[in-house]
């Protein structure tokens, strides 16, 4: 059994379920990071407290972390699926439900 830092619990309980209309006022800001569903979205949040770069650069490297791009949110405000979104100031980190995400669906 992985222990983790007091740190991660504290942003798994911090992390919660959100629609994308509440979600549109930190994008329309440039504050929204999406995070691909292959990840653990409290593991990136924690990297990006943590400013654990040689982290963060990958995920920014390989596109499965990056700014949420408009057909995106388009896409986002179309289908309503189900997020979760964690903050790590200045930033909100957000990423689709597993099992909701469209098929094929990768931008």
């Amino acid at each position: 059994m992985t222990e983790h830092s007091s740190l991660y619990l504290k942003l798994l309980g911090e992390t919660a379920p959100i629609r994308w209309e509440e979600l549109q006022p930190f994008f329309a800001r440039g504050a929204l990071l999406w995070v691909h569903g292959s990840l653990d979205l409290v593991e990136v949040a924690l990297a990006v407290a943590e400013d654990n770069r040689d982290k963060v650069t990958g995920w920014l490297t390989s596109g499965e972390l990056g700014k949420v791009e408009e057909n995106r949110a388009g896409d986002l405000l179309a289908r309503d699926p189900q997020l979760w979104a964690v903050v790590v100031a200045p930033w909100v980190l957000v990423q689709e439900r597993a099992g909701s995400e469209a098929s094929g669906e990768n931008a």
